[in-house]
């Protein structure tokens, strides 16, 4: 179960959507919201709707409907107020009264709200709390809203002189977050009429950024994730990753004392035996191997090899082979959709499991996807350009016990070697595409994912099946996921192929999306006849 479920039936899905992270996605290309990630992450959530809504810098209680029956009966709980719900917030200024109710009517003021007249009524009964929060100087104060307003809380409060902690939008004194928690919600369930409560406390100490991670990474699963993405972390141009008992930082100089400490912070809250620093350089291709590497910044050097776990699945990642460790975390995602055969709400990834069912990964690196779709199985080829690199995916089989015949190795230039299985009139219910952002090769020459993604899907379009799934994925920053769609697309009509279904993926909540922090990695999925 995904850490951040509180409550599932066969009708209702109840969450503690942690801060920082939005209800649903903003924009169609934009990171997913909570709501976008779990409707899309398993076949039960398909049908799963929104009833009410958080603020991205509230924590806490979000319920959703699975079924009809339920969104209808929720709607309309929701419309006449039978629902309850409880929020509790923290101010370092003077709350008045002991308890009292503010009617105000709110209308859109620019990028916040404010009472206007015309605007829509909005009710919040206010309660201060005894004593204080622990670790906090701040005091609490229960507020349970009467109507549905967007800010409601938030504006209502500053209008009344007590702007929540954090929330310098409306005023408030800047903290690590908006201090403001979905604490409590009670409703009647849609089919059997029982009351339902759900609840939550809050934990406004705690480091938000780990709390978003902690609520979607499964522990017994998953030991490999991003920890802080630079500016969408607070911390521009730093990038962090656990990697089971180790720590890799990655900037591009040498770690500042700040730095460190975070470090150490961050080691004795995962157990963590070392961290490793990487200076991000421009110079990935004049680079040594030992130049390239990371270096030990803190605690003990890794033995050899380091194993992971991702999804249930073993990878062998390295410190000690120049710039990659042999695994790209953000692909986490887009490998369990291999693992799992599914991959989004009406996007089955069927036929994994079939007999004679094949997929083919270019540019495969390590294997990842290719392990993935084995342990679904599917008999695996691998394509790459490094025998250094297919070698490590071998061993990457192994460490999950899965060797041919249900993986072949193809050692080669991508280009070359899909025209040859062309030629051989091979066919796969998979192709992954995952090419590098630059690449060189004598056969090819210079490739470039904005200018010759359309190429590489119109080479490999030849070798899926009708009715077979194509995956492109890019690694680029300043090109628009509409472009790398619309170059898909232009392959696929100049090949008369036809898109049944399809779904775009950006990179996972441990990668944070920010405007300080745009998105980068960009995947289309497709289903084509």
């Amino acid at each position: 179960m995904v850490p951040c479920v509180i409550f599932e039936d066969e009708h209702l899905l109840a969450v503690n959507k942690p801060a920082g992270w939005n209800t649903h996605a903003p924009s169609p290309y934009a990171g997913e919201g909570i709501y976008d990630w779990l409707k899309h992450r398993e076949p039960r959530w398909a049908s799963l709707a929104i009833i009410h809504r958080l603020d991205k810098e509230t924590s806490g209680v979000l319920v959703f409907g699975k079924t009809p029956q339920a969104n209808r009966s929720l709607t309309e709980q929701f419309a006449l107020r039978r629902v309850r719900k409880t929020y509790l917030l923290l101010t370092d200024r003077t709350v008045p009264g002991k308890e009292f109710v503010v009617r105000s009517t709110l209308a859109r003021t620019g990028d916040k709200y404010a009472s206007r007249a015309g605007g829509e009524l909005a009710e919040t009964r206010f309660v201060p709390q005894a004593g204080k929060t622990a670790g906090s100087a701040a005091g609490l104060v229960l507020a349970a809203p009467l109507t549905g307003r967007t800010h409601q809380i938030r504006v209502q409060a500053a209008e009344n002189g007590f702007p929540i902690l954090g929330d310098t939008l409306y005023g408030g004194t800047p903290a690590k977050r908006v201090c403001l928690h979905a604490a409590e919600i009670t409703l009647t369930h849609p089919v059997t009429q029982a009351p339902l409560q759900f609840s939550v406390p809050p934990n406004f100490d705690a480091d938000a950024r780990l709390a978003l991670r902690r609520a979607v990474i499964e522990p017994e699963e998953t030991n490999a994730f991003r920890l802080i993405h630079g500016a969408s972390d607070g911390w521009p141009g730093w990038y962090v990753d656990k990697l089971g008992r180790y720590l890799l930082s990655q900037s591009e100089g040498p770690l500042t004392e700040r730095q460190l400490a975070e470090l150490a912070r961050l080691a004795a809250e995962f157990v963590i035996l070392g961290a490793y620093h990487k200076v991000l350089s421009r110079r990935v291709g004049t680079a040594t191997k030992f130049e390239a590497s990371p270096r030990l910044a803190w605690g003990e050097p890794a033995p050899g090899p380091v194993e992971i776990l991702e999804n249930g699945v073993r990878y062998e990642l390295s410190f000690t082979e120049g710039y990659s460790i042999g695994l790209f975390l953000d692909q986490r995602d887009n490998r369990r959709r291999l693992l799992t055969g599914h991959v989004a709400a009406g996007f089955p990834l069927s036929g994994l499991q079939d007999p004679g069912s094949e997929i083919l990964n270019v540019f495969a690196y390590t294997c990842g996807f290719s392990v993935c779709a084995a342990q679904a199985g599917a008999r695996a080829t691998s394509l790459d350009l490094s025998k250094k690199y297919l070698e490590w995916g071998r061993r990457n089989f192994a460490l999950n016990s899965t060797r041919p015949p249900a993986a072949d190795f193809i050692y080669g230039e991508a280009f070359d070697w899909l025209r040859r299985l062309t030629k051989k009139g091979r066919a796969y219910q998979v192709v992954v595409l995952d090419p590098p952002t630059f690449s060189k090769s004598k056969e090819h020459g210079v490739f470039r994912v904005e200018k010759d993604l359309a190429q590489l899907v119109s080479a490999a379009l030849g070798l899926v099946k009708p009715g077979g799934v194509l995956f492109a994925s890019a690694n680029a920053a300043n090109w628009p996921a509409e472009k790398l769609i619309g170059s898909v697309e232009s392959a696929l009509r100049a090949a008369n192929r036809s898109i049944v279904a399809r779904h775009y993926t950006p990179q996972p909540p441990d990668f944070p999306i920010s405007p300080a922090e745009p998105a980068y990695l960009k995947t289309f999925w497709t289903r084509i006849e």
